[in-house]
């Protein structure tokens, strides 16, 4: 498969000049208080306040995302349905699923790559580890016993550490939930003591002394989380999931109004207080073009097919 740009495959009707002329449907296939909820807050209100007109965030989760997604694939592509998703709906679920109600690089076109995050390996204060050397130790003398919250199958939430289990010869049960909040809720409560989340997601809870933040899933340390090692670090080598959020739109958008899309969204990313509140919340804005988006999405398939087929993960 390959991400293609979804050129046009139907008229638009109205020129890209004027749009929006009505309120625009902003999908996000997670719950809020999500990161993805959280970006696509932040920037569409500064699109609206650019283009004048209301863009209104829907949430839509479930299935790891492929439900809100779907839902734009199968949108008219006439401007009025934009899509706020991740790596898994866009790339891995193609490669963990046998069949998908939809199929990103062909019903879906790349508008621009929004933000990129690292994720945290955190786990409840009351676990009693300090490490990761600590987790890796009482995960072996304990095979099977412990739970790992993610955000969805397929996310980088759940290849991250399907990626730790591979390389640290570990076992943890994988335990979905539909939200990142809802599987901060879970290490709070003790329903699952493991999970490597975005920072925006569990940074607020470590400050608090509730949850424990171990280490940081990026090549090297990231900026405003320097206290937190990376992998190789603590002596466990190849682990590294960037999570990102992207802007997609049905495939029938054409070329020209998808360009419109990201004149706007780039210029929001890169509006100084919104790229200001993005960062407060670990999150570095991107913005780039379609085609360096549909590139980039190329490189993640390519990264993540192996570890998925590694790991023998299969969703049905």
């Amino acid at each position: 498969m390959s991400a293609g740009l979804g050129i046009a495959q139907a008229q638009s009707t109205e020129p890209p000049s004027s749009w929006p002329s009505k309120p625009v449907k902003v999908v996000v296939p997670f719950g809020p208080g999500s990161t993805p909820d959280i970006l696509a807050r932040l920037v569409f209100e500064k699109v609206g306040a650019s283009t004048r007109q209301p863009f209104v965030v829907e949430n839509r989760a479930g299935a790891g995302g492929n439900i809100g997604t779907n839902a734009v694939a199968k949108s008219a592509g006439d401007g009025y349905t934009i899509g706020v998703s991740i790596t898994g709906p866009l790339v891995n679920n193609t490669v963990l699923y046998k069949s998908l109600p939809y199929d990103p690089f062909k019903d879906l076109s790349p508008v621009t790559l929004a933000v990129i995050q690292p994720s945290v390996l955190t786990v409840p204060a009351t676990l009693g580890v300090n490490t990761v050397p600590e987790l890796m130790a009482l995960l072996k003398k304990n095979p099977g016993k412990y739970n790992y919250a993610s955000v969805g199958a397929g996310t980088v939430a759940h290849l991250a550490v399907e990626l730790i289990k591979a390389k640290s010869g570990t076992y943890i049960v994988h335990i979905p939930y539909p939200s990142s909040p809802a599987a901060v809720t879970s290490l709070l409560t003790g329903d699952t003591q493991i999970a490597a989340l975005a920072p925006a997601a569990v940074i607020p809870q470590v400050r608090a002394g509730k949850l424990k933040a171990l280490a940081v899933t990026t090549k090297e340390r990231y900026p405003g989380l320097n206290d937190l090692p990376t992998f190789k670090e603590v002596g466990i080598q190849d682990v590294e999931a960037t999570a990102w959020i992207g802007i997609v739109v049905p495939s029938s958008t054409p070329a020209a109004l998808v360009e419109r899309i990201n004149k706007e969204v780039v210029a929001a990313l890169k509006d100084p207080g919104v790229a200001e509140k993005l960062r407060a919340q670990f999150m570095e804005p991107v913005g780039n073009s379609p085609r360096e988006f549909a590139a980039f999405i190329q490189d993640e398939l390519k990264r993540w097919t192996p570890v998925i087929k590694r790991a023998q993960v299969s969703l049905d």
